[in-house]
């Protein structure tokens, strides 16, 4: 059964307590996140969704420190990371977060193992990284082959398993996604995200953005988020991944009443 329920619980690994951004542009101020108290439960696949300009990537950019809120905290475990340094949060986005971005950003220069270890190895030594480094490639189905290619040499899709290892490679406490799948065709978007749900099952925290009814369908949480508030929640955690179509029907049912 779908339920929607309180933004607050009792198990949260991200919290936030009126949470808001302002951009200046042109002498002209734009509240794009807006008092915001929300938590993220650790295990959770959680979507974040709205229309352009609702402030998703902005709130995501927030929750994993990579930007700064205007007013209100973010807390990780109970700390407050928005009061932090800039080396500060650095290295506190080396040791909790991992990323993954529409725009892959492999580096062309180096072979897929090596983009894979220059991430890793800011925080581990050679030898566990590259030991991690062969297991997640052996789950995302890449073998020793692929792993010598350059990146010109790959697929859409293989590239988003690279940059999936990548973000996974230093053991992160949450995997941001914004728009994962954004550039890929809907085989390639069904690879990754069937990725994706195996390393939440494993326990994995995850947080995406997307604006594909699909891939949101693939969360246990989705939050609609418009005009920098969030609008409403549903619940996909008591659907099982394997019924793809309750997932979706629910999903677009949810949308529909947001007035997506």
């Amino acid at each position: 059964m779908v339920r929607r329920h309180a933004l607050r619980s009792v198990t949260g690994m991200i919290t936030t307590d009126k949470l808001s951004k302002t951009f200046s542009n042109a002498g002209t101020q734009q509240h794009v996140l807006k008092n915001l108290d929300l938590e993220i439960e650790r295990g959770s696949f959680t979507v974040i969704m709205g229309p352009s300009g609702a402030g998703k990537s902005t709130l995501l950019y927030a929750l994993s420190g990579m930007d700064r809120p205007t007013l209100g905290t973010v807390e990780f475990d109970g700390e407050t990371i928005s009061g932090y340094s800039e080396d500060k949060l650095a290295k506190f986005r080396r040791r909790h977060c991992g990323f993954m971005f529409q725009q892959i950003h492999l580096l062309d220069s180096l072979s897929v193992m090596d983009n894979v270890m220059a991430v890793g190895l800011l925080t581990g030594d050679r030898r566990t990284v590259k030991e991690r480094g062969d297991k997640l490639f052996d789950l995302v189905g890449l073998s020793v082959a692929d792993r010598r290619k350059f990146p010109g040499m790959l697929s859409g899709g293989e590239a988003a398993r690279v940059a999936l290892v990548r973000g996974l490679i230093a053991e992160p406490g949450v995997l941001f996604a914004d728009e994962p799948t954004g550039q890929l065709n809907s085989e390639f978007s069904r690879i990754v995200l069937d990725l994706l749900a195996a390393v939440n099952a494993t326990g994995q925290t995850v947080v995406m953005v997307t604006h594909d009814i699909r891939s949101a369908a693939y969360g246990s949480r989705i939050l609609y988020l418009r005009d920098g508030t969030i609008q409403g929640e549903l619940s996909l955690a008591d659907l099982p991944q394997g019924d793809a179509a309750a997932r979706q029907n629910a999903t677009a049912e949810f949308l529909a009443e947001m007035g997506w």
